[in-house]
C-alpha cells in the first residue's frame, strides 16, 4: 500500500484518540528515548515529545513524515522523523526505552522481522506498546470486501495479515525475543454527518481505497463496490441522525526482560 496516496491526514486525525491511549499507557518520562514505528503524521510521536521524551518517528511515506515534521514544529516540540520500514529500522541496538506503534507495525509484510526489530531496538527494561484492530464490525467487514474485490481484479493481496490482536499469536511471535505481552481491549468511534459522507471520504482519502479504485474503476466495478460499502455502513450506523460506527482494538503492552 502506498501510504503517500490519498489524504491520510484525515485518517490520522480519526486515530488520534488511540494514540492518546498508547502514550498514556507508555507513560514516557522526561528524557526517555521513544521510538514510534509507522508514525504516519506523528500523532503518538508528538504526544510523547510533549511529555519531554526524546522521540524518533519512522514511516515509509515521505509526505506523511514531512507533515509530521511541520506539525511538531508548529507545536514547539522536537521529533526526529526518519524514513524506514518496520522490518528494517534505521536505528542502533538498544536505542529506545519505549517503542510504540499506533496501527502501524500491524501492516508490516513480515511480522516476525518487525518483531525482531522491535526487540533489537528495545533497551533492557524497555516497554513496547502497540495497537491492533480486532476482527468483526463494519470497518473490518468493509476491509474484507475490499480485499476480496481487489484480489478478484487481479491485484495480489499477499499473505493473510498476522493476528497481532491475539494473545497466543503474540506469545508465539515474541518467543525467544525476550518480550512478553499483555492485551487490553479498547474501542474507537468513527463519525460523520451521514453514512454517505463517511463512505465518500473513505473512498477518496484512504490509501487502501485509492489502490482499490485503481483496480476496480477500469473494470467498471467501482460503483457496485461503493453501493455495497454504503449498505454495510448504513446497516451498522449507531447514530440515526448522523453517523457513528465503533471498532474494537487491543493495546498490547510488552516488556523487555
Amino acid at each position: 500500500m502506498d501510504w503517500d496516496a490519498g489524504n491520510y491526514e484525515r485518517i490520522a486525525a480519526q486515530l488520534l484518540p488511540a494514540a492518546r491511549v498508547v502514550i498514556d499507557r507508555t507513560a514516557p518520562l522526561v528524557g526517555e528515548r521513544v521510538l514510534d514505528i509507522g508514525c504516519g503524521t506523528g500523532n503518538a510521536a508528538i504526544l510523547a515529545a510533549e511529555r519531554g521524551a526524546r522521540v524518533t518517528a519512522v514511516d515509509p511515506a515521505q509526505r506523511l513524515l514531512d507533515t509530521g515534521r511541520a506539525e511538531a514544529a508548529a507545536r514547539g516540540v522536537d521529533v526526529t522523523f526518519l524514513r524506514g520500514e518496520a522490518a528494517r529500522l534505521p536505528l542502533p541496538d538498544s536505542s529506545a526505552d519505549a517503542v510504540v506503534s499506533v496501527f502501524g507495525v500491524i501492516f508490516a509484510a513480515d511480522a516476525r522481522a518487525a518483531a525482531a526489530e522491535m526487540a533489537r531496538i528495545a533497551a533492557p527494561g524497555a516497554r513496547v506498546v502497540l495497537t491492533a484492530w480486532m476482527p468483526g464490525g463494519a470497518l473490518a467487514d468493509v476491509m474484507r470486501i475490499r480485499r476480496e474485490a481487489t484480489e478478484a481484479a487481479g491485484v495480489p493481496a499477499g499473505p493473510p495479515p498476522f493476528a497481532w490482536h491475539e494473545q497466543s499469536a503474540l506469545q508465539d511471535l515474541f518467543a525467544g525475543l525476550g518480550l512478553s505481552a499483555v492485551l487490553h481491549e479498547h474501542s474507537l468511534a468513527f463519525t460523520a454527518s451521514s453514512p454517505h459522507e463517511f463512505v465518500e471520504h473513505e473512498l477518496r482519502d484512504h490509501p487502501g481505497w485509492v489502490a482499490a479504485r485503481g483496480a476496480l474503476e477500469p473494470r467498471g466495478e467501482m460503483q457496485a463496490m461503493r453501493d455495497r460499502v454504503q449498505e454495510v455502513f448504513q446497516a451498522a450506523n449507531e447514530e440515526p441522525r448522523a453517523f457513528r460506527v465503533t471498532s474494537s482494538y487491543v493495546v498490547a503492552t510488552a516488556t523487555r526482560e
